[in-house]
């Protein structure tokens, strides 16, 4: 093989992979990609990482609009009918983590006002994104006035791998409980 093929077939993939871990998401992921792993925190202060809850089982991300000058109504009813669904999630073996994005100035307060009339099964996770760490990483951020970010779901199987992706460009559109379900049945 000629010398040049064969330092073109090393550095390619090289190349590619300094790429891919410096860059993030440039758009949310699509199924059939990888997972970006991240570590985000309770309000109680416990780590979550998907990477370990994913070796466990199926995951469904579902990120929040936080609180873009209000708490979200849509928000709201999204959360009550996954909880609502909590059996359905665990019978199939799956953990929720439900992401609440915002700047870090008054995030845990907004959160806990968020929760305060509900209460999470114990296969759920609660975690809140300051900064927009997550959503910048995932591509969902949504950066005009009075926004926050996209919402969206992903279903994340047992080797990292999307297997269902949904990002709403506005308020509602977001995945219903049912969807997130048969595509946690197929994970």
């Amino acid at each position: 093989m000629p010398r040049a093929v064969s330092t073109l077939l090393l550095t390619v993939p090289i190349l590619f992979s300094i790429y891919a871990t410096t860059q993030g998401y440039d758009k949310p992921p699509m199924t059939g990609e990888l997972a970006q792993d991240f570590e985000l925190k309770t309000l109680d202060g416990t780590s979550v990482k998907l990477s370990i809850l994913s070796e466990k089982g199926p995951v469904a991300i579902v990120v929040l609009r936080g609180y873009p000058g209000e708490q979200s109504a849509l928000c709201s009813r999204q959360v009550a009918d996954l909880i609502n669904k909590a059996s359905s999630f665990a019978d199939a073996g799956a953990t929720v983590i439900l992401i609440y994005p915002g700047s870090a100035d008054k995030l845990d307060e907004h959160a806990r006002e968020f929760l305060a009339d509900k209460m999470l099964p114990i296969n759920f996770r609660f975690v809140t994104d300051p900064g927009y760490t997550f959503a910048n990483k995932y591509g969902i951020r949504w950066d005009a006035k009075s926004e926050t970010v996209y919402p969206a779901t992903f279903v994340v199987n047992s080797k990292s791998i999307v297997s269902f992706a949904l990002v709403s460009k506005g308020h509602g559109g977001r995945a219903k409980t049912e969807e997130i379900l048969k595509a946690l049945s197929k994970s």
